[in-house]
């Protein structure tokens, strides 16, 4: 029986005065939490880690992310979604990585949350040119060789572009509509056969610490019967569903122009398929009837505060949300429409940029709910029981903060201090699953340094071939801008911008 004992920790509390309990012990076995209590008897063979004092808490969990763009922080300017992508996806076509490639650039994204304190991670990963056994393996060894927990899903769209866009048909020109008609490789059936082999070979291993889920990309990039189809297999393994949904401006519009005036939820929920599964990604650019149906499914909301900034996309109706009982977690995204993997980060960027919302301080989003979105709502979007909690039973998925350091001196208010001031410095342990993986800003399951120094070749000697990738899209962008230009100027009845200008 592997246990650990933790002697002389605060462990976080929301319901104290001060934030933390006194100083205590806390009983890991077998990957879980027993129970916390003073002067706990040490179990026979377990390690004993001195606290110090430190703040125990749970980990944070990046409730939404793209790995395969893990090496191409910095590479784009902020653009809106869909000129932003236009630049992403040919360029990883162009590259075509090799399963080693894919198993580092997953990497780099596993050390950079587990040095700085997210212990788990759901992952909408997306496959250009095309998903293969050889290339999802390659992503889900990764995660079982880092230590992370990891939920994996297969983010490919099946219909083509003019299928997906409003406008691109009238707007794009003779000679690139046969490009833009192609639709992707993989059919349905072939896509079906992938999530296959991540289930039988993934889900579930390592103890539980891998699973799978499913993903349509967005309800627009899917027929409905695959889309059915995935709900189907997210029903019969319980698989969290992932869809993308009012993300811009842009996709409101395209519910007036395909759905017979429907919402992207909407549509969704006339199909059947809006389910307390399902995890609705970014909801920026929803309405008051979008949101009950939400409320109503039991869905949960993936908020990614700094890509919407990055790009343009939009404030989310946080509030709104949470006055509605919507469980909302939060997530990255994808590290070049964040250029960080850093859940800090994200949570300070979330207690911040709905004050813009409206003049009413009492309905601004508060360090307890920010922490509450990065813990608790991430664990009920993986659907993990007790994930992101202290409670007994719990996955013992813990870090360590130094309260030393500087983000706690003086010591003024734990919760906001945590949001306001850390920046993931202060993590001086990383546990998943009752394993160390990281101490003293140092991922220890794996070799760090000889995994960084080979990224560091390896995609060195890619940039060239990204550079020429991103010439290549030259002629398509006039016709992308257009589209965003047109939907831009459509009256929706909200907005999710700021507006006006000087007087």
């Amino acid at each position: 029986m592997t246990s650990t004992l933790f002697r002389n920790v605060h462990l976080l509390d929301p319901c104290s005065d001060t934030g933390m309990t006194a100083a205590t012990d806390l009983l890991v076995t077998r990957g879980r939490i027993v129970g916390s209590g003073d002067a706990l008897a040490v179990p026979p063979g377990a390690t004993v880690i001195d606290g110090k004092g430190d703040l125990l808490m749970p980990g944070l969990i990046n409730a939404h992310f793209h790995s395969s763009v893990n090496h191409m922080k910095g590479r784009l300017p902020c653009l809106p979604l869909e000129l932003f992508m236009l630049y992403e996806s040919p360029a990883l076509e162009t590259l075509r990585p090799t399963p080693r490639q894919a198993y580092l650039r997953t990497m780099l994204g596993c050390i950079e949350m587990l040095r700085g304190g997210t212990t788990a991670v759901m992952d909408d990963c997306f496959f250009v040119p095309e998903p293969t056994p050889e290339i999802i393996d390659a992503v889900a060894q990764a995660y079982a060789d880092s230590g992370i927990r990891a939920t994996l899903a297969l983010d490919e769209p099946e219909l083509s572009e003019l299928e997906k866009l409003p406008f691109l048909d009238a707007l794009a020109l003779d000679d690139l509509r046969p490009q833009l008609a192609r639709r992707p490789k993989l059919t349905a059936r072939d896509l079906l056969a992938l999530y296959d082999h991540l289930v039988d070979r993934w889900h579930g291993a390592e103890d539980g610490r891998i699973a799978a889920a499913v993903s349509c990309s967005a309800p627009q990039r899917v027929s409905p019967d695959y889309f059915a189809a995935l709900d189907g297999l997210s029903r019969q393994y319980d698989l969290p569903v992932f869809a993308h949904m009012l993300e811009t401006k842009l996709q409101r519009v395209l519910g007036h122009e395909r759905f017979g005036g429907r919402s992207l939820v909407r549509y969704t929920h006339d199909l059947g398929l809006l389910t307390d599964r399902m995890q609705v990604i970014h909801a920026i650019w929803v309405d008051a009837c979008d949101l009950d149906l939400i409320a109503a499914a039991g869905a949960k909301v993936a908020h990614n505060p700094i890509s919407n900034l990055r790009l343009g996309s939009g404030v989310m109706p946080l509030r709104e949300m949470l006055d509605r009982g919507i469980s909302v977690s939060l997530g990255v995204d994808e590290a070049i429409a964040d250029d960080a993997v850093n859940m800090w980060s994200v949570m300070k960027t979330a207690g911040m940029i709905h004050t813009l919302s409206g003049d009413d301080p009492d309905r601004w989003p508060t360090a307890h709910e920010v922490l509450h979105a990065a813990t608790v709502g991430g664990g009920e979007a993986m659907r993990r029981p007790g994930l992101g909690t202290l409670d007994a039973g719990a996955p013992a998925d813990l870090i360590l903060v130094d309260l030393s350091s500087l983000p706690f001196l003086p010591m003024n208010d734990l919760f906001r201090q945590l949001v306001h001031v850390e920046n993931g410095s202060s993590v001086r342990m990383t546990m998943v699953a009752g394993r160390v993986v990281a101490e003293s800003g140092r991922v220890v399951s794996v070799d760090e340094a000889a995994l960084l120094d080979e990224a560091r070749d390896v995609f060195g000697g890619l940039a060239p071939i990204l550079r020429r990738a991103a010439d290549e899209v030259a002629g398509l962008l006039p016709v992308y801008r257009a589209i965003h230009d047109r939907a831009a100027a459509r009256d929706v009845g909200m907005t999710r911008k700021l507006t006006g200008g000087l007087a």
